[in-house]
């Protein structure tokens, strides 16, 4: 499972402020770049695409993350709810790379070559691999134990 440098946590720390600002234009972007590809849209909830729900949520989730990278057991709740939603919605782990290919530059594209440098992009993809491992695992874990049901 990847970890996350200390430097890297450091950096995603400090954008909590700028992520707190932008958050739900950042995710909005990062739909609309991700649901290029039919298929990957085809695995979300239309409803709370277009009522801002979904966006909303996931900002808050990212925000959250960046409060919380050095402290992950305050976020346990919310990522067993996020495995949950993402076992009940048939996600896997082939689909975290198109996360992170729409994330990393909607960043970048919300908050301006100044503020989201290579360096903080390098240091949300080394956090967002942290995370997706941890929920890929817990996917994993809990489709195997459907499965065994």
């Amino acid at each position: 499972m990847r970890t996350a440098s200390p430097h890297a946590m450091t950096i995603v720390k400090s954008t909590a402020p700028a992520l707190e600002k932008h958050g739900v234009e950042i995710t909005t972007a990062m739909y609309a770049r991700l649901f290029r590809d039919p298929a990957i849209e085809a695995l979300f909830d239309k409803a709370a695409q277009s009522s801002g729900e979904q966006p909303r949520r996931l900002a808050g989730a990212i925000l959250a993350y960046a409060r919380n990278i050095d402290k992950l057991a305050n976020l346990r709740p919310a990522v067993s709810r996020m495995v949950a939603r993402h076992v009940e919605t048939g996600v896997k782990a082939e689909h975290y790379p198109y996360v992170a290919e729409a994330l990393l530059p909607a960043i970048r594209d919300v908050l301006g070559p100044d503020v989201a440098t290579d360096e903080v992009l390098a240091a949300w993809g080394e956090a967002y691999w942290m995370l997706a491992d941890i929920l890929i695992a817990a996917e994993a874990q809990a489709y195997e134990d459907a499965v065994a049901a």
